[in-house]
């Protein structure tokens, strides 16, 4: 037995020597290995792609939220382009709102002869409950996918979607809501080509041509014929609201427009200022605020040659601003102001372009409408004068907590051949006395129901004030956690008395209404995750 055991050992110890020794003789070749390396370059989160001299930064995030008294989560309800919702019904209004947004942004970048060539995207998906509900239920609104940013960079210039180079503050890093005080476009972008010289100690100027296309999401193109005639119901009494036997362009909760197709861009200017101490800016602007055709002796919105056109007309805005770091000696606070004027370009005022509409409890409403412009049969186009000022301070209390304030006012001014258009409808004979004088015993006929009881004042000129606080909690610096409460003030058009003639819209009865200014607190609560933004 011990015989066999030593022939054992033996044998394997003569495999293994001889095993070893063939390995000796054969060749050893590492597999190449590549590796991810830092690029230091550009800041943190960027590396080098492997096998090129490009580097990468891949960002992302997802915001979940709960809203009280705003239209699809983020847009107090009735604050113009959402508002049906202002109607504080059962059927149409829903208090709450709920959205889960996430997003991803990939950032490239490559050293060149001719300076850093970078190219940008950042795009996403989202999930609401839509403000309206349907037949009572709260509906949701289709997932979304969406692109708020897109360009390339290279030697001074950017192309793409972009973040308008009118814009000066922002007020997505000190609140939650979508604010109707401010015309910034970085919530979701614009299409621009730009070019950006650099004068040394950070000062710049940039030149650049811009969408001005409402639906793309440009700054809006919103020129009113007043003689365009419809069907929908909306209050007697104001000639361009309601003309015998017809209503006019100003219908509740929205603006029938009649503009010229986009004949060119906007171009916008800019000169700006950035120091460790925070940032100045001025910028303008010029914006198409070109009519469409004249309409039929009946109204109806042809688009024919026929009868004709205005003259072109060319609106324009100006603004100012600035922020500032460490205010008072405090590290990390910050306190930013912006002022901005347009003459027929409302969008770069505020981006609420559409028609407001507030209901309060009982008989009680408040209207206002913004527009670029208007015009009659034969006249010429009536630019709307629009100018606002907003601004905001934020504290840190320590590095995990952050309470900021911000507000802002925002003014629609017709002037005073505007205002006799849209007193009269656009036609001799309208039922409202212009400039604010009483015309409250006009008898109206509308849709064949006699109406008395006129609109009591016929100034379209209205405003609004918003005031907003948010405080917010990062237990990690990705992770916010934060509750933003806004106060939204509406300072009525057509200030009195008016009948409302339909119930077209729904909810509501028909009858004698006070016009008067009306108020919504609005309420969001978020949790984001960030990575490297």
């Amino acid at each position: 037995m011990r015989m066999v055991k030593s022939l054992l050992l033996g044998s394997a110890a003569g495999l293994v020597a001889v095993a070893g020794a063939q390995a000796a003789d054969l060749p050893v070749k590492a597999k190449p290995v590549e590796y991810v390396k830092v690029c230091s370059l550009y800041g943190a989160g960027f590396w080098y792609v492997p096998g090129t001299d490009t580097c990468l930064k891949i960002g992302s995030f997802v915001r979940v939220q709960t809203s009280y008294n705003n239209t699809t989560s983020d847009v107090p309800q009735g604050a113009g382009d959402n508002s049906q919702d202002g109607k504080q019904d059962r059927i149409d209004t829903s208090n709450f709102g709920f959205r889960v947004r996430s997003g991803v942004s990939v950032d490239l970048r490559t050293q060149t002869e001719y300076g850093t060539l970078r190219s940008y995207m950042d795009i996403g998906a989202q999930w609401s409950t839509a403000g309206t509900s349907v037949a009572g239920v709260n509906a949701t609104s289709a997932d979304t996918l969406w692109v708020d940013r897109g360009f390339i960079q290279f030697a001074g210039f950017t192309a793409g979607r972009i973040r308008s180079y009118f814009d000066i503050n922002s007020f997505a890093p000190y609140g939650y809501s979508n604010v109707r005080m401010s015309g910034d476009t970085g919530a979701l972008g614009i299409y621009g080509i730009a070019y950006t010289a650099q004068f040394g100690n950070g000062v710049s100027a940039s030149l650049s041509i811009e969408d001005n296309g409402q639906a793309s999401g440009g700054r809006g193109h919103s020129v009113v014929n007043l003689n365009v005639l419809s069907n929908v119901g909306v209050i007697s009494g104001t000639g361009a609201i309601a003309a015998t036997g017809s209503v006019g362009p100003f219908t509740l909760g929205a603006t029938t427009t009649d503009n010229e197709g986009q004949s060119m861009p906007d171009v916008v200017g800019s000169l700006r200022i950035d120091q460790a101490w925070g940032y100045a800016q001025v910028s303008a602007a010029l914006h198409d605020a070109s009519g469409g055709y004249y309409t039929s002796a009946t109204g109806s919105l042809t688009g024919s040659q026929v009868f004709g056109h205005p003259s072109d007309k060319i609106g324009w805005a100006v603004s100012g601003g600035f922020t500032l770091n460490d205010i008072l000696g405090f590290k990390g606070d910050t306190f930013g102001m912006q002022a901005a004027y347009a003459e027929g370009a409302t969008g770069y005022v505020t981006r609420a372009t559409g028609a407001w509409m507030m209901y309060n409890s009982g008989n009680n409403m408040g209207l206002g409408w913004t527009t670029d412009a208007t015009f009659i049969n034969g006249g010429p186009v009536e630019l709307t004068t629009v100018w606002g000022i907003n601004g905001y301070v934020q504290h840190l209390w320590n590095p995990k907590w952050r309470t900021s304030l911000y507000g802002g006012y925002v003014e629609i001014d017709y002037d005073d051949q505007a205002k006799i258009n849209i007193a009269n409808g656009g036609v001799v004979g309208g039922v409202c006395t212009p400039l604010g004088f009483s015309a409250s015993n006009a008898n109206v006929t509308n849709g064949g129901a006699f109406q008395s009881a006129g609109v009591t004042n016929c100034d379209p000129d209205f405003s609004w004030w918003q005031l907003g606080s948010r405080t917010q909690w990062n237990p990690h610096p990705d992770l916010d956690i934060g509750v933003d409460v806004l106060w939204t003030h509406l300072n009525t058009a057509f200030k009195g008395f008016g009948t409302l003639t339909s119930t077209t819209n729904t909810g509501r009865p028909a009858g004698l209404y006070t016009i008067d200014d009306q108020d919504v607190v609005s309420v969001m609560f978020r949790i984001q995750r960030n990575f490297l933004p």
